[in-house]
């Protein structure tokens, strides 16, 4: 909606006029949008997912009780977005004086500049109209943050151009924070924000009020003040000081996907997996791995779990899944895109770097853990589709003498021809319902899970050398203990 009034005499006789909506603060606002969105069986935070029945209520609450508050979780838990999703409970459009810094109350305002403007110009005061984007400020906090930047400070330079003595609230440069006025302030990562800066976010938290270096003057704010925190972190860089905690009305506990699907209900959702020119096939069971990756890590006693395994790494992991299929079928000139287990061992990088490790894990190296957390993850998914199905004829060729090695980056019906050699393993990718005969590229997606899994089962090996042979060991299948070489479809 945009409204049409542009002097303060006009915007009397709209909505606006009506001081039960001029007076109202943006806490109150938000409260009263949030209220009439559920009332119409709407979701108030629509693109969030896994929250529904923990961190949401809980925010829900925190805003019906007009609470500042914080959002405490390691990373990649959403916490940003769900602050920035906030911006939906806000008017469309909110009228200012125009050319204010502070969003200026046309009917209260709180700047000398907005004050004088209204004194002088009465109901032929200009009035901007400012978007609920614009009304959402957000600063990441770095050890080099100063007040200045968050609260603001005296320009030399205003006062010289506008011939105004120091002393005048006129040549004040206002921070954020001020700048924020009549919206919503978020603060991401709130620990690493300097103590004596963080007091001085103490009396908007309290008082409603801040207090700018060198002028005697207090400004009234009207902010929803929200901050996000890794709990963790308090320790490594810093932390939140007591009385500013004691100031919060709400402390909300965000967390990573608690079950397999909803997990791959975010990854769908953001992950980038469309790409222009090809036809874009995921088989269910390669975005499986994928996220199993994910929850594996965060139960590896290798990995640091304090600093937690961000949700970012299966959506990185399967866009370079993609992105490996994709590759190969620009070299094979194929039309269709569909990522093989193979395309996963391929995307290593995309796990390494989102791995904190332990000592322990840290001796071993990234890359190995990862190979082994994509095993794990290959066993994991081969047990869901075919822990039922009896394997043994395929397990028999292969202790018979028979081995299979076939290019990675191979077309679909040439791989095809090649896995067609194994007894029964297209008859077990059909029993499994995993592709359909007519389907090249999925069967031999499938024909892979198969093989890879009976290698992490340790039914069979796999070697860059030979390819797929027969296991060297009779020692029974251990999940989740890791180890092991990836598999080299090469």
């Amino acid at each position: 909606m945009t409204y049409e009034a542009r002097t303060l005499g006009e915007l009397k006789n709209t909505e606006w006029g009506n001081p039960a909506r001029h007076r109202r603060s943006v806490k109150e606002e938000v409260r009263q949008n949030l209220i009439c969105t559920i009332e119409e069986k709407h979701k108030p935070f629509a693109g969030i997912l896994g929250f529904d029945d923990t961190v949401l209520p809980q925010m829900t609450n925190a805003i019906l009780s007009r609470h500042n508050f914080v959002l405490l979780g390691l990373r990649g838990q959403a916490k940003s977005r769900i602050l920035r999703a906030l911006v939906g409970l806000l008017d469309e459009e909110m009228p200012i004086i125009a050319g204010s810094e502070i969003n200026d109350n046309p009917f209260a305002p709180i700047s000398k500049y907005g004050r004088q403007l209204i004194e002088e110009r009465g109901d032929d005061t200009p009035i901007d109209w400012v978007p609920r984007e614009q009304r959402y400020v957000e600063k990441l906090a770095t050890p080099d943050v100063t007040i200045a930047d968050i609260i603001g400070d005296v320009d030399p330079i205003k006062a010289a151009r506008g011939g105004h003595l120091l002393s005048d609230e006129l040549t004040i440069h206002y921070g954020l924070l001020p700048r924020g006025n009549r919206g919503i302030f978020a603060i991401n990562e709130l620990p690493d924000l300097a103590g004596k800066i963080q007091v001085g976010l103490l009396n908007i938290l309290q008082e409603g009020d801040i207090q700018i270096k060198g002028y005697p003057i207090r400004l009234p704010l009207d902010v929803l003040m929200v901050f996000s925190a890794n709990p963790e972190d308090y320790t490594a860089r810093g932390k939140i000081i007591t009385p500013l905690k004691d100031r919060l009305g709400c402390e909300i506990m965000t967390h990573y996907p608690p079950t397999l699907e909803l997990g791959l209900q975010i990854t769908q959702q953001e992950a980038w997996t469309e790409r222009d020119g090809r036809q874009i096939d995921i088989p269910r069971f390669i975005s499986e791995i994928a996220e199993r990756v994910a929850f594996e890590a965060r139960t590896d006693k290798r990995v640091d779990r304090r600093s937690g395994v961000s949700q970012r790494l299966p959506i990185s992991l399967l866009e370079t899944v993609v992105s490996n299929a994709e590759r190969r079928a620009i070299i094979t000139r194929e039309r269709r895109v569909v990522p093989r287990v193979t395309d996963v061992h391929a995307a290593l990088p995309a796990i390494t770097g989102k791995l904190e490790l332990e000592y322990e894990g840290e001796l071993e190296g990234a890359e190995k853990i990862a190979m082994d957390i994509v095993k794990r993850a290959t066993g994991a998914t081969f047990d869901n589709h075919l822990g039922s199905i009896d394997c043994e004829e395929i397990i028999k060729w292969f202790e018979e003498g028979g081995a299979l090695k076939i290019s990675r980056d191979e077309r679909a019906d040439v791989c095809l021809k090649g896995l067609g050699v194994v007894p029964g393993l297209f008859g077990i990718v059909e029993k499994a319902g995993l592709a359909p005969k007519k389907d090249p590229a999925t069967m031999v997606a499938a024909s892979e899970l198969v093989l890879e899994g009976l290698v992490a089962r340790k039914r069979l090996t796999s070697t860059e050398e030979i390819g797929y042979a027969r296991t060297v060991t009779d020692t029974p299948p251990s999940f989740g203990s890791g180890g092991g070489t990836p598999n080299l479809f090469t």
